[in-house]
């Protein structure tokens, strides 16, 4: 059957994955660094996702398309959950269990962190700002008791080696969660962001992303958690240059 259904441009497409958290219908995914269109049942022809596009890269043409199919649109979202949980599940048993097998670098650690010294070398060794373990988004459980009562700081995990002060600037007193929405899945990001914000009684939350577009789904996912969380938490966003700064 000949109907309106979404076109992405590969030319223009940037893999920024902004667009994937915007379906829900789950028709879109980022495949080696682009965006696609998975599946032409999947996609009901709205177009919710154009206005999320930086790049233009996505439009609304009409063509030859197997029909919408809102089954196969609830057994793709219920798979994604699956899959969701599975990755939560294999986590929290890797963090949780002493015996033989378990990674040690995933077990979760909390220190205290001593107060910033104001007459702190400008040179030599510093002091770490870090607070816990581990800082990964995809390994930090959904209920670490370190993001109780925590001020959360999210970071692209290319911010911290452009900007130089990110433990003085940013780190100090917050709890890390680290992650790059180009390489990972961004909507396990928000599926698991939106379990944090729910568990854990969060002040506020700070993400930190690079200028680059891509960058911009670490953001969009923080933001999507935060609404589907139900909670009011303070939220900040600060964008670092490539060449360090901030914009």
């Amino acid at each position: 059957m000949k109907r309106k259904i979404v076109e992405i441009d590969q030319e223009r497409c940037d893999g920024c994955g902004l667009c994937v958290p915007s379906c829900a219908e789950g028709a879109i995914r980022i495949v080696n660094g682009k965006a696609v269109l998975a599946s032409d049942n999947l996609c009901d022809g709205l177009g919710a996702c154009l206005g999320e596009c930086p790049r233009d890269a996505i439009r609304i043409i009409e063509r030859e398309a197997d029909a919408f199919d809102e089954a196969a649109v609830e057994a793709t979202r219920a798979a994604a959950v699956r899959v969701s949980a599975a990755a939560d599940h294999h986590v929290a048993k890797a963090v949780n269990h002493h015996g033989h097998g378990a990674c040690p670098g995933s077990r979760v650690i909390s220190r205290p962190v001593p107060a910033a010294d104001p007459l702190e070398p400008e040179h030599g060794t510093r002091q770490s700002r870090l607070g816990q373990w581990p800082v990964q988004l995809k390994l930090v459980p959904v209920d670490a008791p370190f993001l109780q009562d925590a001020d959360v700081l999210i970071a692209a995990d290319c911010a911290p080696f452009a900007y130089a002060d990110f433990h003085r600037d940013f780190l100090d007193g917050k709890a890390l969660l680290v992650g790059c929405p180009k390489l990972d899945d961004n909507e396990y990001y928000t599926e698991k962001l939106t379990g944090m914000f729910r568990t854990s009684s969060i002040r506020s939350v700070t993400v930190v992303r690079m200028e680059v577009p891509c960058c911009g789904g670490i953001e969009a996912a923080a933001k999507r958690a935060l609404v589907a969380s139900g909670k009011n938490i303070p939220c900040r966003v600060v964008t670092i240059g490539i060449k360090g700064d901030i914009r």
